[in-house]
């Protein structure tokens, strides 16, 4: 078995809670269901948002509303880079999978779609 990274990203409507916890739960949804990841098999998850996504913790979400209670959760800002995408979440799920690499299938979602053009 090997330990595999499953990338994935979304744009928040706004600087709300509720918008934070509908794009938390979209994302990590679809990378769970088109990855056929189970909880016992993740090793950890890293979330990054932008500098104006400070309304709450994409954790607290994975946490209370997909059942992450045992999963190693970190939360970090993106870095500021001129004209780099505004109001994007981005998750790292890493785990353990019998997946090639290639098999993996990242998630690219809302206006984030527009950093990995090459994933259709």
């Amino acid at each position: 078995m090997a330990v595999r990274g499953i990338r994935g990203a979304i744009t928040v409507d706004t600087n709300s809670e509720a918008d934070m916890k509908t794009a938390t739960v979209e994302l990590i949804s679809k990378m769970i269901e088109e990855n056929g990841i189970k909880l016992e098999d993740i090793v950890y998850t890293q979330f990054s948002t932008t500098k104006d996504l400070n309304c709450a913790f994409p954790a607290k979400f994975a946490r209370l509303d997909l059942g992450f209670t045992s999963v190693p959760m970190m939360s970090a800002n993106e870095q500021e880079v001129e004209g780099s995408l505004r109001m994007a979440l981005r998750v790292l799920i890493v785990v353990n999978t019998d997946k090639k690499q290639e098999e993996i299938k990242h998630q690219y979602l809302k206006g984030a779609k527009v950093l990995r053009p090459d994933l259709k």
